[in-house]
Parts: C-alpha cells; sequence; structure tokens
C-alpha cells in the first residue's frame, strides 16, 4: 500500500537543496560564530549570509531578521518582549488577538495580560474572515498596545486581512505582530510592502529544517528579551546560533518564495478538486470558513454523523496521513477552538484536515477522495450519491 501525506501543515520534509546545503556547512564550518579566530569568522559569515538571504526573500532588512529555534518561541518572544518593553517604560499595553490564533499566540497573550482584568481583547472572526475592526480599534485606542493576527489560519486555510490591518494601524501607537507560518510560500508576503512591526516564520513548514526560526523585528521596535545570557543575536536571543540550521532554513525560505507563485496555483487547482469530488458524493459536508479567502493548500472538512477520531485511524490505517485540526493538539480529546470559535462550541461534525504540499500529485488526491468516501460511509456519515 503506497503511504499518501496529507498533512504538510503540520510539517513539511527537509528539501534536498535545504539538506545539502545544511551538510555542506556541517562539515566545513563547524566553528562558534562568536569565536575571533578564523573557524568562528567563517561560521560567522555563513550565519550572516543566512540572515540576508532570509531578509531577502522577505523584502525586509538583513538587521531586521533575528535568528531563533521555531514559531512557537518567535510568537512568544513577539508578544511577550513587546508586552515587557512597553511595561518597562511605564505603560499598561492592552493586547488584542483573533480568537482562531495559534495557541503560541492565544496563550502569549493570556499570560502577557492574566493579572490585567480587561487588557486583553479576543477579536471575533467570521466565517468569511473578516474581523470585528471596532473592537480593534477600541482596543488600541487605549494607548501603547500589541495587535497579533495571524496571516494564514492553520487549522481551515483562512487568509485574514492582515495587510490591511498593518495599513489600518499604521501611525497609531499599536505594535502590529503576525505569525506568518503558514503564509510563507503560499501567500505573497513582503514586508517592503506592508508596515508591520513583527513577522514570525519557522523553517519546518517551508521544507526548512525543524527547530528553526526566525523573528522579524522592524528597525525602531524595541523588544525585551525572553532568555538571558551570552548575547548572541544582538541580545535578543542569547545562546550559540545554529549556523547549518539558519543556512537550511533560508535556502528553503528563499526557494518557497521563488516558486509560491507558480506551486500556488497547482495547490489550488488540487484542493478545488478535492473539495468539488467530495461534495458531489457527499452533499452534507461542510468546507470549514469555504466563504473566507484561504490559501491553497489546506482544506478543512467538517462531516456530521461520525467520530473524529475514528475517522483519523481509518485514514491512518489506509495509508493516508491527516489531521483533525492542528497538530499541536492532535493529543486532545477537546474541540478545536479554531472551529469553535467559527461555528459555536456545540458544532458537533467531525473535522479532518488535509493539506497539500510539493510531493502531493494528481492520482494521490483522487485516491484519497475515494478512500475518504468509503471511510465516511463506512462510519456512518452522509451517503455517498
Amino acid at each position: 500500500m503506497e503511504r499518501i501525506y496529507l498533512d504538510h501543515a503540520a510539517t513539511t520534509p527537509v528539501r534536498a537543496e535545504a539538506r545539502e546545503a545544511m551538510a555542506s556547512v556541517q562539515e566545513r564550518l563547524f566553528g562558534n560564530p562568536s569565536s575571533i579566530h578564523s573557524w568562528g569568522r567563517e561560521a560567522s559569515a555563513a550565519l550572516e549570509q543566512a540572515r540576508a538571504d532570509c531578509a531577502g526573500a522577505l523584502g525586509a532588512a538583513a538587521g531586521d531578521v533575528y535568528f531563533v529555534r521555531g514559531g512557537t518561541e518567535s510568537d512568544n518572544l513577539a508578544v511577550l518582549g513587546r508586552v515587557a518593553m512597553l511595561r518597562a517604560d511605564g505603560h499598561r499595553p492592552p493586547v488584542a488577538v483573533t480568537r482562531v490564533e495559534h495557541k503560541a499566540v492565544l496563550d502569549a497573550a493570556h499570560h502577557a495580560t492574566a493579572r490585567e482584568a480587561g487588557r486583553l481583547t479576543l477579536l471575533e472572526v467570521g466565517r468569511d474572515g473578516t474581523l470585528d475592526l471596532d473592537a480593534l480599534d477600541a482596543a488600541v485606542a487605549r494607548g501603547p498596545s500589541v495587535v497579533s493576527i495571524m496571516w494564514v489560519n492553520n487549522e481551515t486555510g483562512m487568509v485574514l486581512p492582515v495587510p490591511e490591518i498593518a495599513e489600518r494601524l499604521a501611525g497609531t501607537d499599536a505594535t502590529v505582530h503576525t505569525d506568518a507560518v503558514q503564509a510563507v510560500g503560499k501567500v505573497p508576503v513582503r514586508l517592503d510592502d506592508v508596515p508591520l512591526d513583527l513577522l514570525t516564520v519557522t523553517g519546518h513548514k517551508i521544507y526548512g529544517p525543524k527547530g528553526t526560526g526566525l523573528l522579524f523585528v522592524r528597525g525602531g521596535t524595541e523588544i525585551a528579551p525572553l532568555l538571558h545570557g551570552g548575547g548572541q543575536e544582538r541580545g535578543l536571543r542569547p545562546g550559540t546560533e545554529d549556523v547549518s540550521g539558519a543556512v537550511g532554513m533560508a535556502t528553503a525560505l528563499r526557494l518557497a518564495v521563488e516558486e509560491q507563485e507558480e506551486e500556488s496555483r497547482r495547490l489550488e487547482a488540487l484542493r478545488v478538486e478535492l473539495e468539488t469530488e467530495l461534495g458531489v458524493r457527499h452533499s452534507g459536508l461542510r468546507v470549514n470558513a469555504g466563504n473566507a479567502p484561504r490559501a491553497p493548500h489546506v482544506s478543512s472538512l467538517a462531516i456530521p454523523g461520525i467520530d473524529g477520531q475514528a475517522l483519523l485511524m481509518s485514514l491512518d490505517l489506509q495509508g493516508i496521513a491527516a489531521s483533525g485540526g492542528s497538530a499541536c493538539n492532535s493529543g486532545a480529546a477537546a474541540a478545536s477552538h479554531v472551529i469553535s470559535a467559527l461555528y459555536g462550541r456545540h458544532d458537533s461534525h467531525a473535522t479532518v484536515r488535509l493539506s497539500l504540499g510539493r510531493s502531493t500529485t494528481d492520482v494521490e488526491v483522487e485516491r484519497a477522495v475515494d478512500v475518504l468516501s468509503e471511510i465516511i460511509s463506512k462510519l456512518g456519515g452522509p451517503e455517498a450519491t
């Protein structure tokens, strides 16, 4: 049985170009980039080239890119670090995030405002991708604030209006961050076009190595470090840098951006094929956030009358990797907070997320449709037409 991987929103395999770039660094440039001898200088040069490559891919200045150890750390550093800096300046900054954010942002926002009732605003998001702008305006009207709105939702693929929000808040006292983990390589992301203050990227969603990431910090935006000791990354993220990881992520990021337009068209065609065929066979299916602008690689399907865990296990037994939502919460029995925010806490549909990638083919999508349709019928879902 040939296995089919349809969980690219959870993680992606490391592409050959990134592996080769990392291997070259590991073989030749093992020095500590903080050391002043030739081994250290060579490693430092490779690290700075990776920084420049990441910046170029994003339309940013190299000095605004900081390497961290993944998307969760980057999100936490953005939200908690900015709140801490504003507090150090004597402010009590409110924080505004959407209800559909990744837990790395949601939990950081709750932590940042835990002892300050009323300082956290959870923005409602419509099923069509619209935001409660009145609540956003009210939140940032109280002085210096922190706003974090993800560019592409990791569970539904919904594209949120981040460029418009950034423009709306430009010139205010709000610091605007976006988690662009699912956006980079899927939709155009250019920091020379969008006036964001902070942006998060991780390597393992774009065919780079796990444990790599970056935080873009626009010049003039001050962030307090969460870790202390060493002074690396200009004091914002201490600890000996992973040079090979940075080079691997930079390679993957550059290629993801270069290939984005063509690959996005291909993936969208596959996603439309998948959803259309399943919709024809099972009229009771719902495409979550189906009326919203969506990134091309994620299809979140809600199916009435069946058990979600049984569905995922059945798919796995048939050699198909899928998810019930965010892989970060895959072990939890509770309903997805994203689906609950969009459809209510009592929504009883089982949800399956099928996320497509570079290796996904027409043949794989056709087989996935056949297998999923058969499983839905066997588990008591809407009968095939």
